[in-house]
């Protein structure tokens, strides 16, 4: 019998314990490791944080869905990994060993990569549901007294695009409000352009999103890499295309919500460089493995990508759902492979698949592959966007609670564009 041990149980970890389940049936044990004992929907984070979802809306308690699977839940956080050893050593000192292991933590939030950055410093952040929340108390005190806001991202940010969903919901919620006179927006971003998107941008998302922008009377500021929050006051270089500071910025915020860059959680970065990176994203092969332990396997938002290009503030490349979906698939089979004693032969597509909603509207678009040249780059916009990922958000729950094994995103956005055939 193998024991598959997982850590972490967000929108990567969760469907890869159902899948590795059902496909190795019951003569093997699945564990999985997490810091939390509930499962939240990311994507949603951004409606939480103006009141338009609640907690119970996106969220669910993990036991008992994953035992009606037989799948073992261990509520603790992975305090370290011995590879050597095949262990997971718990936060309290309890050993769990495994036969393979397959990391699906995310990532750990950077905050300190800037002086006064984050939640507990001087801005928001829509990463986490705790921080979510957060932000939504203080949007409740904002529109009673409305100000200027800054909405963006940090050097080194790779996910971009909940930072532009962000600002055109913060738009839609004001706009209903009639307020949205008393409150000017700058969007701030690590981007060389608008509509980059960590991907060096995708068909015409350029033009697109700095129409959408000016639409919205949305300010912006690229190639911005921000160097100092304070209470009131956001400071930003603005550089050139050589990395040279050109202008420097103060931005006056009443609000402000600013995605950080991601790093690798503690417990895998110190593992050390055969297995991670020097941002302590894991190292894999193309079937998901790593180059040095082959039984460990990693997916997500955690593992090493390099960036689509140089670009003149540090950016990284985006994780998304689809991506991180075919990369679960890789790896249950990769997995069963070897225990038949089979070389892996299971790749990911890496397709970069992205529903982004923008408040009343939305834009969807499609990077195949995700590094260019591509054979595939399309976008478009519409209220169905928006539509498509409020369907897709109650699917995608509904589906985690059922226990299922089908590829969900594959199943649904891909119906829901209607537009490319990826196999």
């Amino acid at each position: 019998m193998a024991h598959v041990v997982i850590i972490g149980a967000s929108t990567g970890g969760l469907p890869a314990a159902y899948e590795i389940k059902e496909v190795l049936g019951s003569k093997h044990e699945v564990t999985v490791i997490s810091n939390t004992d509930t499962f939240h929907f990311v994507p949603s984070n951004p409606w939480v944080a103006v009141g338009w979802r609640s907690r119970k809306d996106v969220s669910f308690p993990l036991g008992p869905h994953l035992a009606r699977k037989k799948i073992k839940f261990i509520a603790q956080g992975a305090a370290e990994i011995k590879p050597d050893d095949n262990q997971v050593i718990l936060m309290d000192g309890t050993v769990v060993s495994y036969d393979y292991l397959v990391i699906a933590t995310g990532p750990k939030l950077a905050f300190e990569e800037v002086s006064g950055l984050g939640p507990q410093g001087h801005t928001h952040s829509i990463c986490t549901l705790d921080h979510a929340e957060a932000a939504y108390g203080s949007w409740q005190q904002f529109v009673q007294d409305p100000g200027p806001i800054v909405v963006g991202a940090a050097p080194f940010a790779s996910c971009f695009g909940p930072a532009y969903e962000f600002a055109f919901i913060m738009d839609t919620d004001l706009r209903r409000r009639k307020i949205r006179n008393k409150v000017p927006i700058t969007f701030v971003t690590a981007e060389p352009f608008i509509g980059h998107l960590g991907l060096g941008g995708v068909g015409d998302s350029k033009g697109l999103l700095e129409s959408e922008m000016r639409m919205h009377d949305i300010k912006w500021i690229t190639n911005a890499k921000i160097t100092k929050a304070e209470a009131g006051k956001i400071f930003v270089d603005e550089v050139n295309d050589k990395g040279e500071v050109v202008k420097q910025h103060e931005l006056p915020h009443k609000f402000s919500m600013i995605l950080p860059a991601f790093k690798g959680v503690d417990a895998v970065a110190k593992v050390g460089e055969k297995l991670v990176n020097p941002r302590g994203f894991v190292k894999v092969d193309e079937y998901q493995r790593n180059p040095t332990w082959h039984n460990i396997y990693s997916l997500g938002v955690c593992i090493a990508i390099p960036p689509v290009e140089a670009t003149p503030v540090p950016t990284g490349a985006p994780k998304t759902g689809y991506m991180i979906e075919s990369m679960v698939e890789a790896v249950k089979f990769n997995i069963k492979h070897d225990i038949m004693g089979y070389a892996p032969e299971h790749k990911p597509t890496w397709n970069a698949i992205c529903l982004a909603d923008m408040g009343d509207t939305g834009a969807a678009f499609v990077a195949m592959p995700q590094i260019p040249p591509r054979n595939t780059a399309w976008m478009k916009k519409g209220k169905w966007v928006h539509l498509a990922k409020v369907a897709f958000e109650k699917y995608f729950i509904r589906k985690m609670k059922k226990g299922s094994s089908e590829p969900v995103y594959e199943k649904y956005i891909l119906k829901a564009l209607g537009v490319v055939k990826l196999k």
